[in-house]
């Protein structure tokens, strides 16, 4: 099922994948260039909704309206707000909410954590420090995870070029065959998330 929601920077998209009796909720946001049907997404879709868990996965509104680069931080995470504002009130009302997304989108996710109220987040290939260009410092991304302070699961290619961020306090790394992309064994992407997903949720119930 598809669902417009209206944002403050034009209509995101949300594909609504129901679980039978949920037990938690899912929303995952795509990559920068790419889509939700990237491969990661789609094998953590499944997965999460093998546990029972609904998805719904956010088509950012530049995406929607058909361009391919994506504007500044602040404006994407206006708009994820917006939408999981919206599905809380709405199509996952009551269920435990983990948010999270591949590249791009787990950043949006990991910079909004406090404000969706997620009781945990979920990183598809966290793009740690993009490549150096023209001999320029490294920019290490690694404040964003820093600041979640709810369970967090990093899934990241062994051989992803943006590194692999260390595990912390309240974040679990797991490591996959593969690069950036995380679609050469997809189903050790599938694995992590059904080994993690039921615990958070299970938890963050225990004492809502």
């Amino acid at each position: 099922m598809a669902i417009e929601i209206d944002t403050p920077y034009g209509p995101a998209r949300i594909h609504l994948r129901a679980a039978d009796k949920p037990g938690g909720a899912l929303v995952l946001g795509h990559g920068a260039g790419g889509g939700v049907a990237a491969p990661d997404l789609v094998a953590a879709t499944k997965a999460a909704r093998s546990v029972g868990i609904t998805v719904a996965l956010v088509e950012q509104p530049y995406r929607v309206a058909g361009r391919r680069s994506p504007p500044r931080a602040p404006q994407l995470d206006a708009a994820w707000i917006a939408v999981v504002d919206h599905l809380r009130a709405s199509h996952l009302a009551d269920l435990p909410l983990v948010v999270g997304g591949r590249s791009m989108g787990a950043r949006v996710a990991c910079r909004t954590a406090d404000a969706t109220g997620a009781v945990a987040v979920l990183c598809l290939a966290f793009p740690l420090e993009p490549p150096r260009r023209g001999g320029k410092p490294s920019q290490s991304r690694l404040a964003e995870l820093e600041t979640v302070t709810v369970p967090t699961l990093v899934v990241q290619g062994e051989r992803d070029p943006f590194g692999i961020p260390p595990p912390g306090p309240a974040r679990e790394v797991a490591k996959v065959p593969g690069d950036h992309g995380l679609k050469a064994d997809l189903e050790a992407v599938a694995a992590a998330v059904r080994a993690w997903i039921p615990g958070v949720v299970a938890a963050a119930a225990s004492v809502a």
